[in-house]
């Protein structure tokens, strides 16, 4: 297996664990949104899943364009 190829499965994997890691953040984040909305009020509530939809976000990317970031960190080797 040529390093390129590699390089392109372990971001895959990568990706895939930055996503499934920021579902739990997800699901807490909306559930503590649900929950402090009514006693606060209109507010910072929405902050809460923020981060955790960046992450799958991010995660979703790594997965989707695996072959471009490869690519990337790997211009100057020949295959």
């Amino acid at each position: 297996m040529k390093t390129k190829q590699l390089a392109n499965i372990l971001i895959k994997i990568l990706g895939l664990s930055v996503l499934i890691h920021s579902i739990p953040g997800i699901i807490t984040g909306l559930y503590n949104a649900v929950r402090i909305r009514p006693m606060d009020g209109p507010g910072d509530w929405w902050f809460y899943p923020v981060s955790s939809l960046v992450l799958a976000a991010i995660g979703i990317y790594l997965v989707v364009q695996s072959r471009r970031v490869t690519e990337l960190l790997f211009k100057s080797e020949d295959e």
